[in-house]
């Protein structure tokens, strides 16, 4: 025989409302369309056929209580599915009615439109989970909606949002250095020449040559610089007096300008320059060969928060070979690196600059050499001393400015080497030009004054 089960949902928490039955058709002994139920609510579901024993498989998912014996409360507990099987009073099956738990959608729908409101969030069920989709302005949004849905859901959210706007960031780095040196030094050296070719120098600087020689005159040595030197005789000793004085100065600018492109949320990396091998001995002895890299270094993860705010994780180096620094190992010379690094979490706006780094660096050193008690002699002392002077002076700032790009077409731009042409046999021979005239629009990028991104366009 066929029954009918009549089945009610109401929206009372916790609490047996009777409401409004919706009618269900139930064969006998078959099993029933799913009863949705929403996850700490309750309904109630009027059979048509009295019942006498009532069952649930899993009393976890779902609670279940008679209200009489057409009525029964049953209350959702936890997201899943499960099976409330009724029985007559001889035994016989009524129906097996599969009861499924599901997160309450209709409060999440609320708190998301009061949290952020005006976005188009889509919120479903599936599989006693919440899928989200839809499209949101920013990524600091599809976290919150995501945070909140895991709130209702916890390990079974499905996020098929999508974030609107741009979503790729360049951005461009300036490392620029000053090094400024100074270096002073005033030094003299005495020599005397007698009888016996047996010379005596008081030197605290360059030393004289020819100080043992019984023939010739005193001279400065060979690679003297800024050096005056002066000689007479007194009887039979010869006098010579050597005095050096020079000054350098040197200005050194560095600059590098980097530009790299990438995703939202995904590093990218960037590295001109090369790698330095270096010689490694292993535990048996043998040596093998490690690279180094070297040159302008830039690792970067951009992240697009809301709107055209950007956090931007830093790492940007800049390193070179010292060539007057260096190591020897088993007869292998390694030189030193100079490098200048710096790693730290920014945020800001499109087009906006940020100083990440500086540094100020100012190093002073001073030297005053003498021959003992003589240099301390009033006035002609000063033919015993040597003093050095040195200074050297560099100012470092790395600066960022991250910007929003779009790819568009690749024929509007011109590469680098459009601008050169190679010459022909004659311009080469006859005229003796390296580079051929250029012609149509690649000539007229040539004469203009190109800067800017290849392959984007900023906003």
């Amino acid at each position: 025989m066929a029954g009918m089960l009549g089945l009610a949902l109401a929206s009372t928490a916790l609490c047996p409302v009777p409401a409004q039955a919706q009618n269900l058709t139930v064969m006998k002994g078959s099993v029933n369309q799913p009863l949705n139920v929403p996850m700490n609510r309750a309904v109630v579901v009027e059979s048509d056929t009295p019942f006498a024993e009532l069952s649930v498989a899993n009393p976890g998912i779902a609670d279940i209580s008679t209200l009489s014996d057409k009525t029964i409360y049953v209350l959702g507990k936890t997201p899943g599915r499960t099976t409330m099987t009724l029985l007559t009073q001889d035994g016989k099956l009524i129906s097996n009615v599969e009861v499924h738990v599901t997160p309450d959608i209709e409060e999440f729908k609320e708190r998301l439109q009061q949290i952020l409101p005006g976005e188009r969030i889509e919120v479903r069920t599936a599989n006693d989970g919440i899928v989200l989709s839809g499209i949101v302005s920013s990524t600091a949004k599809l976290d919150r909606a995501l945070d909140l849905a895991s709130r209702y859901s916890p390990d079974k959210v499905s996020n098929l949002l999508m974030v609107s706007g741009t979503q790729q960031v360049m951005l461009k780095v300036r490392f620029a250095e000053m090094q400024r040196s100074v270096s002073k030094s005033l030094s003299a050296s005495l020599g005397v020449r007698g009888i016996g070719n047996v010379g005596v120098e008081g030197a605290t600087g360059t030393v004289l040559d020819n100080i043992n020689n019984s023939t010739g005159t005193f001279k400065p040595a060979s690679g003297t610089k800024g050096a005056l030197g002066l000689g007479f005789t007194a009887g039979s000793l010869e006098f010579g007096v050597l005095l050096e004085a020079l000054e350098s100065k040197g200005v050194v600018r560095t600059l590098a300008e980097p530009n790299l492109t990438a995703l939202s949320g995904q590093e990218a990396k960037f590295l001109a320059g090369g790698e330095y091998p270096i010689p490694m001995t292993g535990t048996n002895g043998n040596v093998t060969i490690e690279y180094k890299p070297f040159g302008v270094e830039l690792n970067f993860t951009p992240t697009v928060v809301d709107g055209d705010t950007i956090n931007l994780q830093i790492n940007a180096a800049v390193s070179s070979i010292d060539t007057t620094t260096s190591v020897e190992t088993n007869g292998i010379s390694v030189n030193a690196f100079k490098r200048r690094e710096t790693s730290t979490t920014v945020e800001m706006r499109d087009g906006e600059s940020f100083a990440i780094a500086g540094l100020l660096q100012d190093d002073f050193r001073d030297l005053n050499g003498q021959v003992p008690w003589l240099g301390d002699v009033p006035i002609l002392g000063a033919l015993f001393r040597s003093a050095d002077y040195q200074r050297n002076q560099s100012e470092l700032v790395i600066i960022v400015t991250p910007h929003l790009v779009t790819p568009i077409r690749g024929d509007t731009f011109a590469l680098p080497t459009d601008r050169i042409r190679l010459p022909t046999e004659k311009e080469l021979f006859l005229f003796g030009k390296t580079a051929g005239k250029q012609t149509g629009a690649a000539g007229e990028v040539a004469r203009q004054d190109f800067s800017g991104s290849y392959g984007y366009s900023m906003e």
